[in-house]
């Protein structure tokens, strides 16, 4: 049965632990877009503290759909996250060969938040090596056909709330004790091939 979910900013560690092994991610088209989630919104650790990279966005109603939200470029959050990730990563062992595949993605200035996160989910999905096709649903959802699993993972409560993962331990590059469950880009930079190996043992058995 194919997962639906929602979309997100370079999602979570946990996201990709919810998805792993699926053949097909369904992710939602109707959605509404949701302030204070992870839908514009990412954690990486810095040399002191874990940052919280947030994009912008111009709005026009509460209950705007997320693929008409437009990213605001006004501001300058682009070289402020680019600079986020090279100062938390950039000595990382696998920081040179998977960065250029995201510096790809955000020169293209893509105009709507939906399409940025998309690009940047394929790629996360082609560095895990993952098979997991996305497919986006836009017509009116049948949730029998579906593992629904929207509404799951939001920022409001740790993940240790969910039955989802466990968090397991691998080196980071800041810090004494390990920080779970931020970005999948945390995971990737640090270990690379080795990233899908950690999300199977991090997921939990249903």
């Amino acid at each position: 049965m194919p997962i639906l979910t929602e979309l997100f900013y370079l999602p979570p560690i946990e996201y990709f632990a919810l998805i792993s092994g699926q053949g097909e991610l369904c992710i939602d088209g109707t959605d509404r877009y949701q302030k204070q989630s992870y839908r514009n919104r990412a954690r990486i650790l810095l040399a002191n503290k874990v940052d919280t990279l947030s994009i912008p966005v111009l709005r026009s109603s509460k209950k705007q759909f997320y693929k008409d939200v437009k990213i605001d470029y006004g501001q300058k959050w682009k070289n402020v996250h680019l600079r986020g990730i090279q100062s938390a990563y950039g000595k990382a062992p696998f920081y040179e060969y998977f960065f250029p595949y995201l510096e790809v993605v955000y020169a293209k200035n893509l105009t709507f938040l939906f399409d940025l996160n998309i690009e940047l989910l394929t790629v996360c999905l082609k560095l895990l090596q993952s098979d997991t096709k996305i497919q986006v649903v836009s017509e009116t959802l049948d949730t029998n056909e579906y593992h629904d699993t929207r509404g799951i993972i939001n920022t409001k409560e740790d993940f240790t709330s969910r039955n989802i993962m466990t968090a397991y331990l691998y080196d980071q590059m800041f810090g004494v004790n390990f920080v779970p469950n931020l970005s999948i880009l945390d995971l990737l930079f640090c270990k690379g091939p080795e990233s899908k190996d950690v999300l199977n043992l991090s997921k939990k058995n249903d």
